[in-house]
C-alpha cells in the first residue's frame, strides 16, 4: 500500500476505540496526525505517546466537532503544527440507543450534532483550505444503516444521512481532487459498547451468530481500510461506502 509520509490527517474522536486504531495506523503508514478529542485529553495523550514512541508524528487536540469555533482551531492547531491537512476522517459520534418513544429534543440535538453537523463542518474546513492539491475524506458510519436494528432509530438516521451527505460531497469535492468515502464498520467490542453492556451480552452472541466470519470487530480491523482509502491506491474511488462487519449485513 502506498505510504503516506507528506499527508497530514485530523482524526476526531480518536482518543479511544476505533478512532484511536485509525491514528495509529494512519501514524504507522507515515502521516502526521493530530488526534482530536471532546473530553478524554488523558486517551488522547495516550494515542499520542503511542504514536510517538514508535517514531511517528502526533499532537492531541481538544474541540467538539460540532462547534464552529472549535472546528476552526482544531484546523489551525493541526496546520500549525504539521501543516496542510489532506486527510480527514470523521469518527466522531455518539449513540443513545433507546425506544423511540423515549427521544427528546436534547438527545437530538446531541446526536445531529455530532454524528452529522460535525462532519459537515470539518468538511467545509477542509475545502476552504486553499493551499492543499487534493485530499481525501474518510466518514465512519455504521453497518447499522443496512440492519436498522431496533431502538437505534435516532443513531441510524443520523448515519445514514452521513453517508448521503457523503455521496454528494464527493460529487461536488471532485473537480478539486478531494475524495470523500465511507466505512460502514459492524458491531465492535470497543469501551462504548463495553459501558453499554452490549460486550459479553446475549446482543453480542446473537450477533456473532449473524456474522459470516463468526466474531465481533475490533477497532484494529478498520485502520487498514481507512489507510487504503486516503491512500493513492485508492485514487480511483470516491463516493462510496464500504461495508466492514465481517460480512455481517
Amino acid at each position: 500500500m502506498s505510504r503516506l509520509n507528506t499527508r497530514t490527517a485530523i482524526v476526531t474522536g480518536a482518543s479511544k476505540g476505533i478512532g484511536a486504531a485509525i491514528a495509529r495506523t494512519l501514524a504507522d503508514a507515515g502521516a502526521a496526525v493530530a488526534v482530536n478529542y471532546r473530553s478524554d485529553a488523558a486517551g488522547a495523550e495516550r494515542v499520542v505517546a503511542d504514536i510517538v514512541a514508535k517514531g511517528g508524528r502526533a499532537v492531541a487536540i481538544q474541540a467538539d466537532v460540532a462547534v464552529p469555533d472549535d472546528v476552526t482551531r482544531l484546523f489551525e492547531q493541526t496546520r500549525a503544527a504539521f501543516g496542510p491537512v489532506d486527510v480527514l476522517v470523521n469518527n466522531a459520534g455518539v449513540a443513545t440507543f433507546a425506544p423511540l418513544t423515549a427521544i427528546t429534543a436534547d438527545e437530538f440535538q446531541r446526536q445531529i450534532g455530532t454524528n452529522l453537523y460535525g462532519p459537515v463542518l470539518t468538511t467545509q474546513a477542509l475545502a476552504a483550505q486553499d493551499d492543499i492539491d487534493g485530499a481525501s475524506i474518510v466518514n465512519v458510519s455504521t453497518a447499522g444503516t443496512l440492519q436498522h436494528p431496533a431502538y437505534g432509530s435516532l443513531y441510524v438516521a443520523t448515519k445514514s444521512a452521513l453517508e448521503a451527505f457523503t455521496i454528494v460531497a464527493a460529487k461536488e469535492l471532485g473537480p478539486r481532487g478531494i475524495r470523500v468515502n465511507g466505512i460502514a464498520p459492524g458491531p465492535s467490542v470497543t469501551e462504548g459498547t463495553h459501558a453499554m453492556g452490549w460486550v459479553g451480552s446475549e446482543l453480542e452472541a446473537a450477533s456473532v451468530a449473524g456474522t459470516p466470519l463468526g466474531r465481533s470487530g475490533e477497532p484494529g480491523d478498520y485502520g487498514p481500510v481507512v489507510a487504503f482509502l486516503v491512500s493513492d491506491d485508492a485514487r480511483w474511488i470516491t463516493g462510496d461506502v464500504v461495508l466492514v462487519s465481517g460480512g455481517q449485513r
